[in-house]
């Protein structure tokens, strides 16, 4: 029979490896949408600009779904009082999945998402992953 802390061990490791994927995939995201907007208006001269870009371009803000979602995570794992049930971790790992699968939201997150998974060779490689691990 599994204890408590061993089923909590077990949804924060679960949520601790989906959250590396989700990096790596939100990185891949960012790489590409970069090359898509300088296609059409440019190279980007900076990292610095590039941030700037990233936080006030109408063109990059369909990802802030996915960053917002790695801060939760970040600090629900950071915490220093962690959950005292797996919920929490549960609940991330949940949100994590509805926004990274299809659905009929208006904000366009998935029509966007679901173009960069079939132009990106990588980002569907690192979305085939994320729909491995929401096997586990």
């Amino acid at each position: 029979m599994e204890t408590p802390d061993a089923g909590l061990e077990q949804a924060r490791q679960k949520l601790t490896e989906l959250r590396q994927i989700l990096l790596t995939l939100h990185k891949a995201l960012l790489d590409s949408e970069r090359t898509a907007y300088e296609l059409v208006h440019g190279a980007v001269p900076s990292a610095g600009a590039f941030l700037q870009l990233l936080i006030n371009d109408p063109w990059f803000a369909w990802l802030q779904p996915v960053t917002t979602l790695l801060v939760q995570i970040d600090e629900t794992l950071a915490a220093k009082k962690p959950p005292a049930s797996t919920p929490d971790f549960e609940r991330l790992i949940a949100d994590t999945r509805a926004l990274l699968s299809p659905s009929r939201e208006t904000n366009g997150f998935w029509k966007r998402y679901s173009g960069a998974v079939q132009r990106d060779p990588g980002v569907s490689l690192l979305h085939a992953r994320m729909e491995e691990q929401f096997q586990k």
